[in-house]
């Protein structure tokens, strides 16, 4: 912990400045959570820039957990990703990486991992928003009512959520779908599968996704996941959870 302080210490304004993606800096927004929050059909086979700064989910994500995160563990699946695409003569100008993940047991280990792992962590990027002091971060208006109908209340939705969480065994994602009927339903998927495939048990269209992987929250919480998952709580960015559930 000493030494991973002394790193961020000694980073000074590339903690600030420099620690973020060069596109995001470029494009004037470093400052900024206002880009476009991307639907599941417009994930694309690149990664984009982050919606913030790697030290703003701070305290509950800290700024290298962040940076190693989207850098190296994100960054490698999309390389991956195009790799496997090259390899299996997937034109990518021709087809929307959800249709791929829809028929993804045609393919090889290495596109389902790689598929699902760029589209998982482009999709988690921008579920999150930094802490807001003084404010209650919790849903509004149809989603809020939806949740409300379809869980009995926000508190025994939270709990079941974070039960499928903290219960996925090993590495893997909590999910929030909503289901061609309609409804909200709760699961996780293993290693990163994601409900959009065709050989996930659960299957809906993607609300919220926790990536409960241990490179997600190791440096900070070390084997304490539960605290991890209790922490996020106050990063979902519920305005975004709220458009997709409308669009869904």
């Amino acid at each position: 912990m000493k030494s991973r302080r002394t790193f961020i210490k000694k980073a000074g304004l590339v903690t600030v400045w420099g620690a973020i993606s060069p596109a995001l800096a470029q494009s004037g927004l470093a400052t900024t959570t206002q880009i476009p929050v991307m639907g599941a059909e417009e994930i694309g086979f690149s990664q984009q820039p982050l919606p913030y700064l790697y030290s703003a989910l701070e305290p509950v994500i800290d700024a290298l957990t962040m940076e190693i995160h989207y850098t190296k563990h994100a960054a490698g699946y999309t390389k991956n990703l195009v790799d496997a695409c090259a390899g299996e003569r997937v034109d990518t100008s021709k087809i929307k990486l959800t249709e791929l993940l829809g028929r993804i047991s045609t393919y090889s280990i290495k596109m389902r991992n790689n598929a699902g792992g760029h589209y998982n962590h482009e999709f988690f990027w921008q579920s999150l928003t930094p802490v807001r002091s003084g404010q209650t971060n919790k849903p509004s208006g149809s989603f809020m009512e939806a949740i409300v109908n379809q869980f009995g209340s926000f508190e025994n939705f939270q709990t079941q959520f974070s039960d499928a969480a903290r219960n996925r065994f090993g590495s893997g994602w909590a999910w929030l779908v909503k289901t061609t009927d309609g409804k909200l339903k709760i699961g996780s998927t293993p290693n990163q599968d994601n409900p959009l495939m065709d050989l996930s048990e659960l299957k809906g269209t993607p609300l919220l996704g926790l990536d409960v992987w241990e490179h997600a929250y190791y440096l900070k919480y070390q084997n304490k996941r539960p605290d991890y998952i209790a922490a996020c709580w106050s990063l979902f960015n519920w305005e975004v959870l709220e458009r997709r559930y409308k669009n869904a």
